[in-house]
């Protein structure tokens, strides 16, 4: 049978992503700039003149945008709301703050459709329609917070697990979700964002209750664990690149949890806003302890207040109309030193791992990826380091925004520990990667049997 595109899973269709004015700044790492400024454009006491004076956020003409006419119109329409900033996934791994208003043209595009799914408790997979880069790595992310269109090479679409209907739905958005959930009444509380055909599958493997908060995210988990299966991508490498992702449903309930825990895992180490114990916080397994450590060329204490965590090492750089751009940067190729190699070995054992799997999967190298001249990330292995989600190089591309000539400023401790702890993420990711893919041969060897069109 013919496996299911991950739309023909879905009550509503793909969401997109929010899309930021050249011109503005809605977008911002420092929650307390992205506040004040923002707190500046709905002031209706603050006169233009001296706004513009005092602000280089949204003051400059675009395609479709006269700033002080936008601005008055904004004023007009509402106030400075401290709910409407939150959490923004700019790229994968790098979440930052937004500031969210449907008044238009603010945003180039504001999505009020994922706006309204933006609650609490949702979260998001999301994906694209097709690809468009080479490597692009797997085409899936998931995220709790607000997303960008360019999440993802190709366009990020998001995919709420559940959804809240009546007042929160567009008319047509509406109409369906109704015809997704037959006899069942629309109502205020969260119900599964699941098409009438996976109401159906999940029917057949004997889950009653598609809209209890668990069971509306299995089919969701399992996508994310086929999706970040590196088999799964190999044998259907043209398939994945030409449209959405098609995957293969388990045949019975038992295939299916086991399926989606291995998701919950991957979802849990994707997901930015919350720690993950044994490899973030808590103790931390023996790989993950010598993973990304910050360190000073030649041993030392680092001195944060004098400058030793500015971004220096030419990882990214402005291109045409203000883009930035990712660079060559400076980082050291070398073996694992005896240290390593010994955690290496015991997070294997713990892992259910051969030393010689373990290598294979993080790479037989590591590198020591450097902030400037006298800082830099120590051991970040090679298979981590050149992980790709959706388009983008992960590490590579978060340090291409930090440049210091892009950021303004140094890093912050806590942003450079981010670092660290998106390295020690993906190496967990990686380390799974043996189960995911038998988790995917399992599933495709006893699929369900999905209706074709």
């Amino acid at each position: 049978a013919q496996w299911p595109k991950l739309v023909d899973l879905c009550a509503l269709p793909p969401l997109n992503g929010l899309m930021e004015k050249r011109a503005g700044a809605l977008i911002d790492i420092d929650r307390e700039a992205l506040e004040a400024r923002m707190r500046d454009y709905f002031d209706p006491e603050l006169p233009w003149d001296e706004y513009k004076a005092r602000q280089t956020a949204l003051t400059e003409n675009a395609a479709g945008f006269v700033p002080r006419e936008s601005r008055e119109k904004a004023v007009r329409a509402e106030s400075f709301d401290i709910a409407n900033l939150c959490r923004y996934s700019l790229r994968p791994f790098d979440t930052r703050w937004c500031y969210y208003t449907q008044v238009n043209p603010i945003w180039n595009r504001a999505r009020p459709a994922l706006w309204a799914q933006l609650w609490e408790g949702n979260v998001f997979l999301m994906a694209r329609p097709a690809g468009v880069a080479a490597p692009e790595g797997t085409p899936l992310c998931f995220t709790r917070a607000l997303g960008d269109n360019d999440a993802l090479r190709g366009h990020a679409y998001y995919i709420p697990l559940r959804v809240q209907d009546s007042h929160r739905l567009q008319k047509p958005a509406e109409a369906t979700l109704f015809a997704a959930l037959g006899d069942k009444p629309l109502a205020d509380e969260p119900v599964a964002n699941l098409s009438p055909e996976a109401r159906r599958y999940l029917k057949a493997v004997r889950l009653r209750n598609p809209d209890d908060a668990n069971a509306a995210a299995l089919v969701w988990l399992h996508a994310l664990a086929i999706g970040y299966s590196p088999a799964y991508l190999t044998e259907n490498a043209d398939g994945v690149r030409r449209d959405w992702p098609r995957i293969p449903l388990p045949a019975t309930r038992k295939a299916l949890e086991a399926s989606a825990a291995l998701g919950g895992q991957i979802a849990a180490l994707l997901d930015t806003e919350s720690e993950v114990p044994g490899v973030t916080c808590g103790t931390l397994g023996p790989a993950f302890r010598t993973i990304g450590i910050i360190a000073k060329v030649g041993g030392g204490q680092l001195d944060a207040a004098g400058g030793h965590l500015a971004v220096t090492a030419g990882w990214g750089h402005f291109g045409k109309a203000g883009a930035v751009m990712p660079a060559k940067g400076t980082l050291t190729e070398r073996a694992y030193s005896k240290e390593e190699e010994a955690a290496l070995d015991a997070e294997a054992a713990l892992g259910g791992l051969t030393a010689d799997d373990a290598r294979q999967l993080l790479g037989e190298r590591t590198f020591d990826v450097y902030l400037n001249g006298t800082a830099y990330w120590r051991n970040i292995p090679q298979n981590v380091w050149q992980y790709y989600i959706g388009g983008y190089q992960v590490v590579k591309k978060w340090l291409s925004y930090r440049e210091l000539e892009i950021l303004g400023r140094a890093l912050k401790p806590e942003e450079a520990r981010e670092v660290t702890n998106i390295a020690r993420r993906l190496a967990a990711i990686v380390l799974l990667q043996s189960k995911l893919d038998a988790n995917y041969r399992n599933v495709k060897d006893a699929a369900y049997d999905w209706p074709t069109a």
